[in-house]
């Protein structure tokens, strides 16, 4: 997945990104372990960063 990686570019924070997402450390968490995540977080994701669900997702490049 490539949400850490946005994240950084972001320069946030796991605790900024949480906020943003309306989601716990905790789900936020398995969300980048794997887990799956709820359509309205990627939208939001998606919102967020500019890029592709596919994309932040890893099943494409950028």
């Amino acid at each position: 997945m490539n949400i850490e990686a946005e994240r950084g570019r972001l320069q946030l924070t796991k605790t900024e990104m949480c906020e943003r997402l309306g989601v716990t450390s905790k789900t936020y968490n398995s969300y980048i372990r794997g887990a799956t995540i709820p359509s309205d977080v990627l939208e939001h994701l998606r919102a967020m960063t500019g890029q592709s669900i596919d994309y932040l997702l890893g099943l494409a490049e950028r």
